[in-house]
């Protein structure tokens, strides 16, 4: 999904890693953000809830996060009791 996001971006060259953060390293912006959004729940449903997720962070928090905190957060969601798509 993130490489559909990042495709007009002109990071072909750009390691994506766990840590690699999505709006310092990637330069993706709020636009972005709504979008990947969109696309996690269109794919996982409303059990992945990212617009919900980064709700209750602070700016730096949103500006830090990492591809591995994302990562850990669909993991939880698809993993969290009640998900009957294990």
């Amino acid at each position: 999904m993130l490489k559909e996001i990042l495709d007009g971006y002109e990071l072909e060259d750009t390691a994506i890693t766990m840590d690699t953060k999505l709006t310092v390293d990637l330069e993706l912006e709020s636009i972005d953000l709504v979008t990947l959004a969109g696309r996690l729940e269109s794919h996982y449903g409303g059990s992945v809830n990212f617009a919900h997720y980064i709700a209750d962070m602070d700016l730096d928090e949103i500006i830090n996060l990492t591809v591995g905190q994302l990562v850990t957060y669909v993991v939880q969601c698809l993993n969290a009791p009640g998900d009957h798509r294990r």
